[in-house]
């Protein structure tokens, strides 16, 4: 979420600190529905754990823990996001 954070800060759009209130700041979006620059999230909504940033071609762009290297990822992989946001 501080990696998401950070990234729309750069672009002049604020978003809270946490997964959790980041997850209510647009549109529910199915995962069929996801366009690059949307939120992708994992956890139902109401009790997310983690986000990322979509970036278009199956793939994400995340911070997977504290401490960790910035990865992308495949939307695909073993343990996909459950939905998305759309930030206005």
């Amino acid at each position: 979420s501080g990696f998401v954070r950070y990234v729309f800060g750069r672009l002049g759009i604020g978003l809270p600190r946490t997964t959790y209130q980041q997850e209510y700041q647009g549109p529910f979006l199915e995962l069929s529905q996801l366009q690059a620059g949307d939120l992708s999230f994992w956890g139902g909504r109401g009790s997310t754990h983690h986000v990322g940033i979509y970036m278009g071609g199956n793939q994400y762009i995340h911070a997977p823990e504290t401490g960790d290297v910035v990865k992308i990822s495949s939307v695909s992989s073993y343990n996909p996001p459950s939905f998305g946001v759309r930030v206005r």
